[in-house]
């Protein structure tokens, strides 16, 4: 195998989740940004749907999503399980970072849902891994409070958030995840 090769392949095998508390304040140039959601755009999807849409929020508006995020909290939560600490750790968790990427699915009708949402996924794993070359760290969350952004995401009707892909630069080694034996998932048909 050839350096280039031998280093991807160590790249995905130490790429780990990375989370904003262990964030940089540190702001992350729209290009590299920019750059992380062109690799995403060629992840593999069906019949061409392109099914990933995303909505970048940087800056100030880190602010208004930590903000709709604590508003959609407030609303799922009933009186007696509201928790003013769980509202100002959401909003810190968004604040903390360099950019937050809302993942979002539009279907197109064309091909089953779980289709459209393995394509998403691998756009997301483009993103992740493109994000670690670059040495930004990255997280997908799949909160419960992303049901209630629709409106604030300003989705068409065929359209869902699936998450949120939080970044941000880090100090964190890179390290093997712990997993079991691979020998104990695979069967070779020879």
């Amino acid at each position: 195998m050839s350096k280039m090769e031998t280093d991807i392949l160590e790249l995905i095998k130490t790429k780990r989740s990375i989370f904003p508390a262990s964030y940089l304040d540190k702001p992350i140039d729209r290009t590299l940004i920019q750059e992380i959601l062109e690799c995403a755009h060629q992840a593999p999807n069906h019949k061409l749907t392109e099914p990933w849409r995303f909505v970048v929020f940087t800056n100030s508006g880190l602010g208004r999503l930590a903000n709709e995020l604590a508003r959609q909290y407030e609303l799922t939560s009933s009186p007696d399980t509201y928790l003013e600490k769980k509202s100002k750790s959401i909003q810190e968790k968004i604040l903390q970072s360099g950019a937050v990427i809302a993942i979002c699915l539009h279907e197109s009708g064309k091909i089953p849902k779980w289709e459209e949402i393995a394509a998403v996924a691998s756009a997301v794993q483009n993103m992740s891994i493109a994000a670690s070359t670059l040495g930004i760290g990255s997280y997908w969350s799949s909160t419960a409070l992303i049901n209630g952004l629709s409106a604030f995401l300003k989705l068409e009707e065929n359209e869902s958030c699936i998450g949120l892909f939080y970044m941000g630069y880090h100090n964190e080694e890179r390290r093997y995840g712990k997993r079991t034996l691979l020998a104990n998932k695979v069967r070779w048909e020879d």
